[in-house]
């Protein structure tokens, strides 16, 4: 996919996004538009994984440990056929299968997910299966920086360095900001890369809204050949949206109409600028 598809793609996710948050009454909407852009170039140009081969033991693997911010994934798996997207039009109601975190009952999730701190787990046991079954396949996972404090993230860390795990691909949204406030206020774990680099990870910082230089970040994996790489992206949450961006409050608010019809307005004027 080009580079302006892919800029296309950011906005149409964004709106679909706040409009099924609005309808639903429920969801994370900062978080949801700070890693939105990760999981459009993961899917849509990176990862090998598609609805057709999804029980394909050579697909690439994608476990989103921040699950709170589900949204995100839901629109970017419609958008690849992988169930109609009329469903999530369901979205947080009674007996839908699309709740508020990643269930394996919708198809395209690889992982239940949720509970902070053990997406990064869950793929490490899945690198380490790769290695053990001799395929090739990718694995990527999506954290945010306010669940770093949870120590199984280190003693995945650790044991994904010490299995040599270059099949592995660590992404921190680091938006910096967490329902309770600030992560550097909350909890501190900067400087998170030289943390990583000591734990025996090979890392890479980028714009995490960069099309282009998440693209050829993801393109250039594994970064070390033997060890796990970790890309920290730099993100705003509630990106995309003027009076979201950097504000607290919009960690699970839900926009009233008024806000609603002002962020899809701005978000046409963002669309209407892609050349």
């Amino acid at each position: 996919m080009s580079e302006q598809e892919l800029a296309h793609k950011s906005v149409e996710y964004r709106k679909k996004i706040l409009r099924y948050i609005y309808n639903a009454k429920a969801g994370h909407t900062g978080g949801s538009l700070s890693c939105i852009d990760i999981l459009n170039v993961l899917y849509n140009d990176t990862m090998h994984v598609d609805p057709e081969h999804f029980t394909s033991p050579d697909r690439d693997r994608y476990i989103q440990s921040k699950g709170h911010t589900v949204e995100a994934l839901y629109v970017v798996l419609a958008s690849r056929g992988f169930f109609p997207e009329s469903d999530l039009e369901t979205l947080c109601r009674y007996q839908s299968h699309y709740i508020g975190h990643p269930t394996r009952k919708v198809h395209g999730i690889e992982q239940n997910t949720g509970a902070l701190g053990h997406g990064l787990s869950l793929s490490v046991g899945t690198a380490i299966a790769g290695k053990m079954d001799k395929k090739n396949y990718k694995v990527f996972t999506v954290l945010g920086d306010g669940e770093l404090p949870e120590g199984s993230n280190w003693e995945a860390a650790l044991s994904a360095a010490h299995y040599k795990l270059d099949n592995l691909c660590a992404i921190i949204d680091k938006n910096e900001l967490q329902i309770s406030g600030p992560t550097a206020d909350v909890c501190n774990t900067d400087p998170v890369d030289k943390k990583f680099e000591a734990f025996g990870w090979e890392v890479r910082h980028v714009d995490g809204h960069d099309l282009k230089q998440l693209k050829a970040t993801f393109d250039s994996l594994p970064f070390t050949k033997g060890k796990p790489s970790l890309v920290i992206a730099h993100t705003v949450k509630g990106k995309g949206v003027s009076y979201m961006e950097n504000q607290l409050r919009w960690h699970h608010g839900v926009p009233n109409a008024a806000q609603y019809a002002e962020a899809m307005q701005e978000l046409d004027f963002l669309e209407e600028a892609i050349h």
